[in-house]
C-alpha cells in the first residue's frame, strides 16, 4: 500500500466546516488565498501553482472558522411552495396548487398573478421553475429585440441558462450575422430594470466586443446610468441563486 498522500488537482472539491472548497490553480496569484463564491454557495481556495494545492486545502482547514462566519452571511434559500408569494421581474406572484400542467395564471380582474402546479416538495418546486424560466424566455427575447432594433443589430438567438458565474453572454454571429445572447433564467427575478439592464448590456455588446468607451455609451443610450443596476446585482445575486436552493 502506498504511502504517499493522494495528489490534488485544480477544480476539485474538499468538504471543510460543512462547506464545499474547491481548489484552484492561478498563476497570477502571490500566494495561498481563501475567497468565498457567494453564487455557487463555495469557498474557492486559490494555489499559485498546482504544487501548493496541498498548501491551499491545509489553509482552508486551518480557517474553518472563518469559513463557518462566511457561509453564515449567505442568504437563507427560498422556500418554494404553495401560499408563498414571490416576484418576478419585480411584480408580486402567488404560488398556487392546481391539476394539469404547471402554467402563469394572469387573473382578468388585475389581481396578483399566480403560478400554479401540482403536487408539493422538489417536484412543486421544479415545476415552478419551470414556469418562471419560461417567463424568462418570454420577456428577455422581447426585450431583446427591442434593444438590437435600437442599435439596428440583427436579431440573435436567445437562450437560457443557470450560469452561476455571469447574467448573460454574447456571442455574435460572423460577418455581422445574428449572434446567439444567453441569459440566466434567474434574471426573471430581478426587478425589472435591473434584468433590462442585463438584456442592454448584451446587446451593446453585439455592436462592440469589449467594454470600452463606445460599448458604454451604447448602453447608456439605451437604458441610463447603469451603476445602480450593477450594484443591486452585486449585493442581491447571491439570493437570486438561492432561489430553490
Amino acid at each position: 500500500m502506498s504511502l504517499l498522500r493522494p495528489s490534488l488537482h485544480d477544480g476539485d472539491r474538499l468538504e471543510v466546516a460543512g462547506a464545499v472548497v474547491r481548489l484552484r490553480v492561478n498563476g497570477r496569484a502571490r500566494r495561498v488565498s481563501l475567497r468565498l463564491d457567494r453564487a455557487r454557495r463555495e469557498i474557492v481556495a486559490t494555489a499559485p501553482s498546482a504544487r501548493r494545492l496541498a498548501e491551499a486545502a491545509a489553509f482552508a482547514r486551518d480557517r474553518a472558522g472563518w469559513i463557518r462566519a462566511r457561509l453564515a452571511e449567505l442568504p437563507v434559500a427560498t422556500h418554494i411552495g404553495p401560499g408563498e408569494l414571490i416576484e418576478v421581474f419585480g411584480q408580486p406572484v402567488r404560488l398556487d396548487t392546481a391539476a394539469g400542467r404547471a402554467r402563469w395564471i394572469e387573473p382578468e380582474d388585475g389581481s396578483t398573478p399566480r403560478i400554479c402546479a401540482m403536487g408539493d416538495g422538489e417536484g412543486y418546486a421544479r415545476a415552478v421553475m419551470l414556469v418562471i424560466r419560461k417567463r424568462a424566455a418570454e420577456v428577455l427575447t422581447r426585450r431583446t429585440a427591442h434593444y438590437a432594433a435600437q442599435l439596428d443589430a440583427p436579431m440573435p438567438k436567445v437562450a437560457l441558462t443557470d450560469a452561476k458565474s455571469r447574467w448573460g453572454s454574447c456571442k455574435p454571429g460572423p460577418g455581422g450575422t445574428a449572434g446567439v445572447i444567453r441569459y440566466s433564467w434567474r434574471l426573471a427575478l430581478a426587478p425589472f430594470a435591473v434584468a433590462d439592464y442585463v438584456v442592454a448590456h448584451e446587446c451593446a455588446h453585439l455592436r462592440e466586443l469589449n467594454h470600452g468607451p463606445r460599448f458604454w455609451a451604447h448602453v447608456r443610450d439605451l437604458v441610463g446610468d447603469e451603476r445602480p443596476h450593477r450594484a443591486w446585482l452585486r449585493a442581491e445575486g447571491a439570493r437570486l441563486h438561492a432561489f430553490g436552493g
